[in-house]
């Protein structure tokens, strides 16, 4: 991670108790060695156990990144990253509206009749779902285009 992208990740990451006094230890290791850490796994596809030397260990990573997850801390930093970059394009951190989408899925002959049904408009029979989409709910960006994202 760049020095423009840790200042500009830095503010949008949750701070840690100890730092505002509500007790607790000083965590191990910095959040930026941590985050390296975390984008290099996910944009090489390896496995945790796979980290290279020059990141903490993977059983810290791991550790840290499961202890964010199970808090709801990822999806709180990838919302604030979502409104940052809605911002800097003129618009509003939240958006307004939404879209809401259908799907047909073929369901085999294992699935119970009473979970299956039969699209009529695409003729399809199977199980029908339904999502609400944003565009903005990207996945995390890990690769250098996370540059333009964050220095604009």
């Amino acid at each position: 991670m760049t020095d423009a992208e840790w200042t500009a990740v830095r503010p949008l990451l949750p701070v840690p108790a100890w730092l505002q006094g509500r007790g607790g230890q000083p965590e191990g290791y910095c959040h930026r060695q941590m985050l390296d850490a975390i984008r290099y796994l996910v944009a090489g596809g390896i496995s945790w156990r796979a980290m290279p030397a020059d990141f903490p260990g993977w059983d810290r990573v791991y550790a840290f990144f499961r202890r964010w997850r199970e808090h709801g801390l990822i999806n709180e930093f990838h919302d604030r990253l979502c409104g940052k970059v809605r911002e800097s394009e003129g618009r509003e951190a939240e958006p307004t509206a939404g879209i809401i989408d259908a799907q047909s899925v073929r369901a085999a002959a294992t699935v119970p009749a009473d979970s299956r049904g039969y699209d009529g408009g695409k003729k399809v029979p199977g199980r029908k779902t339904a999502h609400r989409d944003r565009p903005e709910r990207w996945a995390m960006v890990v690769s250098g285009s996370w540059n333009s994202v964050l220095t604009e």
